[in-house]
């Protein structure tokens, strides 16, 4: 990335953190397999033992951890493996959660959350249900799960159901909601790429699957992964940021004069969608990356699309209002100089 070059687009990766960095570094000198019986497998069973921990004491987790690949495949495991016989989801999900449960109801929205009558109706029908909802929404910031204990929780679990919070996006930055399972990916929150858990309260919540991990998950375990998200998530938080929530809010509210910034539902400081007055997403993305910003449309994983983001559509945004929609996201390296350059950047492009 060029010294020009400013990085809003911390909702789709953001960088390593030093600590993680170093953390990773220390990991990938422990080559031996963790599930290796010899003295070099047991040092290395050792050390991510000693990670599981960490993350636990860190996010204040009194139940199990599953190291996965990432954020999808702590998804389809808990999804696809929960001791349910249904999946109910918020209609504005990230997309790989309707990977993991293709069949899922889906649940309306209200004025920013998730509709409660909806929640109601779905509870009511026979069998027990898993049911997810994000805690940040990935192209929004909405905070769909604004509290530790929350109403939906609450039904939920009075149906005898199981909740499933994905914090992909606000792990390491919030706390965590009351779920029985909760999701969390590190390269969103400053760690490496290409691992992730599954946080479950009780492993008798899903079905057991592969010779690793407690029997829940396959594959030789990512030792310099695991150590590297333990680093980010003791190094991160609010506090460690550049930047102030109240910064971010000013932020936010400094780009209303050349545009809209979507608010539905409670908003986090972190993730904006910022409507142009005129232009479509797309063009603006191709003006703002000219001038030396890296910024979205819509969630990484289908910004490459042509079609209308699903998630503002679920949010009742008008067709013609989430055309025009770009998502700036801010992360731990975003300094207040940062800012205000592509505030009066964006000002120019939409003068």
């Amino acid at each position: 990335m060029s010294a020009q070059q400013i990085y809003l687009d911390h909702a789709a990766t953001t960088p390593l953190l030093p600590q993680a960095r170093e953390a990773w570094l220390e990991g990938a000198a422990h080559w031996a397999n963790p599930s290796s019986p010899h003295k070099l497998g047991r040092a290395a069973r050792a050390a991510l033992e000693d990670a599981r921990e960490r993350v636990k004491k860190a996010l204040g987790w009194d139940g199990e951890v599953i190291f996965t690949s990432g954020a999808s495949e702590a998804l389809a495991i808990g999804l696809g493996r929960a001791k349910a016989a249904r999946r109910v989801v918020s209609a504005v999900e990230h997309d790989a959660v309707f990977r993991a449960a293709p069949d899922a109801r889906k649940l309306s929205m209200r004025e920013g959350e998730v509709d409660i009558d909806a929640l109601k109706d779905a509870l009511a029908l026979p069998h027990k249900a898993v049911v997810a909802v994000q805690s940040v929404n990935s192209e929004t910031g909405t905070v769909l799960l604004p509290h530790a204990t929350n109403l939906l929780v609450e039904r939920v679990r009075e149906a005898g159901g199981l909740f499933l919070a994905d914090c992909s996006q606000s792990a390491g930055k919030m706390a965590l909601p009351d779920a029985d399972m909760v999701v969390l990916s590190a390269h969103k929150l400053g760690g490496p790429i290409g691992i992730g858990a599954l946080l479950v309260k009780d492993f008798a919540m899903i079905e057991p699957s592969g010779g690793q991990e407690r029997g829940y998950r396959a594959g030789t375990e990512n030792l310099p992964g695991a150590l590297g998200l333990a680093a980010a998530l003791e190094a991160g938080g609010g506090d460690s940021w550049a930047t102030t929530a109240e910064q971010r809010f000013d932020f936010r509210n400094t780009l209303t004069r050349h545009g809209e910034v979507l608010q539905p539902g409670v908003p986090c400081s972190h993730i904006f969608a910022l409507a142009a007055p005129r232009l479509a997403a797309t063009a603006m993305l191709i003006r703002m990356d000219a001038a030396g910003f890296a910024i979205s449309a819509g969630s990484a994983c289908s910004s490459g699309t042509l079609k209308q983001s699903r998630v503002l559509k679920g949010f009742g945004v008008a067709e013609d209002l989430a055309r025009r929609t770009v998502r700036v996201s801010i992360g731990w390296n975003t300094t207040p100089d940062h800012l205000d350059a592509f505030a009066e950047a964006w000002a120019k492009v939409n003068a």
